[in-house]
């Protein structure tokens, strides 16, 4: 991983999704912001937020029931069709994406993720536990970080890095209106660039 390039990051085996988005679903930070999303959408709990790694992305959301059962959406990885959701909400819009063929398909795995592996899915819940501002510059840092990467002056395992230090030298800020939002944002923005200054410059990431 430590020399991963960016074409292999953003070459998904599954997904079209633009090179920013596939190097943050390359370090798992998609999954990790889509946990704080879930949080404010639908007023859930971080623990009650789990993540699973489905290799054939057929299975894109479970919601489990207290009768130990569970709902599941399921359909082809093809963006134009969570697109086609958001824009014709409530109503379900004709799509040219292909119809899921369960037949077709040899088989559904599951596994969890590997924190260890994959650190910027831990630090998506810890900017969530954190609250006030953390999500706010942990955002801001991946996009800093990824766009780096990407321009080849940091490394794969120089992302999380970089999102991990700049939540360090930021923490335990408050976020009360989008005036401080933004400022944090654009703070966070800096500190990043600093970061990814001292990485590029010979650090080990």
């Amino acid at each position: 991983m430590a020399h991963a390039t960016p074409e292999q990051a953003v070459s998904h085996p599954n997904w079209s999704m633009g090179a920013k988005i596939s190097v943050d679903s390359a370090t798992m930070m998609n999954k990790g912001l889509e946990v704080i999303e879930a949080h404010h959408l639908f007023g859930m709990h971080e623990q009650g937020i789990d993540v699973v790694v489905h290799p054939q992305s057929i299975v894109h959301s479970l919601v489990s029931f207290t009768d130990g059962s569970l709902l599941a959406q399921l359909g082809e990885p093809d963006m134009r069709i969570p697109i086609a959701a958001t824009l014709g909400w409530p109503a379900r819009l004709v799509t040219t994406a292909p119809e899921l063929d369960l037949c077709a398909r040899s088989g559904l795995d599951f596994e969890p993720p590997d924190l260890e592996r994959f650190p910027a899915l831990k630090l998506a819940r810890l900017a969530l536990r954190a609250g006030g501002a953390a999500p706010t510059i942990l955002n801001a840092a991946n996009e800093v970080a990824v766009a780096a990467f990407l321009a080849r002056r940091i490394g794969f395992l120089g992302i999380a890095h970089t999102v991990g230090q700049v939540l360090d030298g930021l923490s335990g800020v408050a976020c009360d209106d989008l005036d401080a939002v933004v400022a944090y944002d654009a703070e966070a923005r800096r500190l990043a660039a600093k970061i990814v200054e001292t990485v590029g410059a010979g650090a080990p990431l």
